[in-house]
């Protein structure tokens, strides 16, 4: 894989519901450039619906569209169903990708990335990091509104990603979304602020290599 595949890229990543779509849309609005591997994944399961009507059953696919939900259930709750999903999406994700990212890296500017299991995977050298963070005790009150579902139901999806305290600690920049959507906006606005200042900081690095061979 080329060096420069991910150059200017940013892994966007958190966990469920903690807020990586607001992010990824507020981040649009500023003029930035996105994937979002979710949007991918759900997109390459309806296409490849035959495949999961065979691997789990015609029950999950209605009109050639897989039942997100209802195949959701039998995933989150058994480790083996997970990994063959997993065996089939991952390598059409990353393939795809890998497509949008090369049309982005020609513009030679950041562009978010948002993968959810950055982390547990690992399978994308994307130099830099940005976790979306909210506390675990919210994150469940947020999937059982989002999802309408059970406590002991978003418990479990969650205990499928890694805890979000740990993505934390791995990420190279963390955004709180723990409070309102001005709170929100305000750390989109400053992580941009430290992604212009950086662009600077190596342009004028740059700049000072380039003087210094005239003379």
């Amino acid at each position: 894989m080329s060096n420069d595949l991910f150059k200017n890229a940013i892994a966007l990543t958190g966990g469920i519901s903690t807020g990586k779509s607001t992010v990824c849309n507020l981040f649009k609005l500023h003029g930035f450039l996105t994937i979002d591997a979710d949007k991918i994944a759900h997109r390459l399961l309806d296409e490849n619906s035959h495949k999961i009507a065979s691997m789990f059953g015609e029950q999950y696919v209605e009109n050639g569209k897989v039942l997100r939900k209802e195949l959701g259930k039998i995933i989150f709750s058994n480790e083996e169903n997970k990994l063959k999903l997993e065996a089939l999406l991952h390598p059409l994700i990353k393939e795809e990708i890998i497509k949008e990212s090369k049309i982005f890296e020609e513009q030679n500017k950041p562009y978010f990335v948002d993968i959810p299991l950055f982390f547990e995977k690992m399978h994308y050298p994307i130099p830099k990091s940005l976790v979306i963070y909210t506390p675990k005790n919210l994150q469940i009150e947020r999937l059982m509104k989002r999802d309408n579902i059970s406590e002991d139901e978003a418990k479990l999806k969650i205990s499928n990603q890694m805890d979000i305290e740990e993505k934390r600690k791995l990420a190279d920049m963390v955004i709180d979304n723990s409070q309102n959507l001005k709170h929100l906006q305000n750390e989109v606005e400053r992580i941009i602020g430290e992604i212009i200042w950086h662009i600077q900081n190596i342009v004028q690095v740059e700049m000072t290599l380039w003087f210094s061979t005239l003379f």
